[in-house]
């Protein structure tokens, strides 16, 4: 099947691209599902555990999963139409409200489907079709959903991150990336290294500077990327929060409030995902690589 759509892509670029765009742009459209539903999944499975210990009856409410039920406005509860779910199209069609109420549509679910898609060709173009390609969208698409969860909750669910550490040893088996050596010390590393910055922080001050979830997504990264990666993406995520950590206390964000780490971490990881030899020649010394 690959080397089908390989003739395919070779025979006509363009309109292969443009499948690939239509493509990320529907992986965009579940994307959207996954950021809404699956922090809901994971409140409501931490509450009938609590009720549970605390023996107290939670009150019956419909069942919830990234399947069902179908998408409904949340103003007005009216099912969305299939032919109103059509990634951005439908969007504009609809001039950003909805068909039965009026209520605005956040503009957020459009453009997650538009950098999803973009996002997928551009991964095609830097990449070419091949299994790095086709991996290079797996660990893309769990960091797109992991960033906007994050900025949401501030969590990083086990359900993307465990997985994203499994996936990254398993496709090391072939050296897709990295050795599997580098892989699992890779792993390893990642976690033990925020974790070990955590137990500092808060011995220093008494207070949690980071969660879990940060570690479990460094050793993911770790466990794509090998262990060399790690300190660029370290950097590179440190930089980008600290750049914003500045413009949010200009804007007179109290410095108290919490920011979450995971979307700096998944940029890093991005940016390592299309320029990790670049990386890595900044602090590698030549003939390493």
């Amino acid at each position: 099947m690959l080397d089908s759509f390989g003739l395919f892509h070779d025979q006509y670029p363009a309109v292969f691209s443009l499948c690939v765009f239509i493509f990320g742009t529907l992986v965009g459209s579940f994307l959207n599902v996954v950021i809404l539903r699956l922090p809901m999944i994971l409140e409501r499975t931490w509450q009938e555990e609590a009720a549970l210990i605390l023996d107290q009856v939670l009150k019956v409410e419909p069942p919830v999963t990234l399947w069902g039920p179908r998408s409904a406005c949340p103003s007005c509860s009216s099912t969305i139409r299939a032919y109103d779910n059509i990634p951005v199209v439908s969007f504009l069609l609809l001039q950003g409200r909805c068909r039965d109420c009026s209520t605005k549509i956040s503009l957020r679910y459009p453009l997650i489907e538009l950098f999803t898609g973009l996002v997928t060709l551009g991964l095609l173009m830097v990449l070419g079709w091949n299994a790095t390609f086709a991996a290079a969208l797996v660990l893309s698409y769990g960091l797109i959903a992991l960033t906007f969860i994050d900025f949401d909750h501030q969590i990083l669910p086990d359900q993307i991150t465990l997985p994203g550490i499994w996936i990254g040893l398993l496709l090391n088996l072939n050296d897709i990336f990295c050795s599997l050596e580098e892989a699992v010390i890779g792993a390893v590393a990642g976690y033990l290294s925020l974790w070990i910055v955590y137990q500092g922080f808060k011995l220093a001050t008494g207070k949690e500077g980071m969660g879990f979830g940060d570690f479990k997504l460094l050793a993911a990264l770790g466990a794509w990327f090998g262990w060399m990666a790690l300190p660029g993406i370290v950097l590179i995520s440190s930089a980008i929060g600290a750049i914003v950590g500045i413009i949010l206390i200009v804007l007179s964000r109290p410095r108290e409030e919490a920011i979450a780490f995971g979307p700096y971490l998944a940029l890093a990881g991005f940016v390592y995902l299309l320029a990790g030899d670049t990386v890595l020649s900044f602090y590698l010394p030549a003939g390493v690589l």
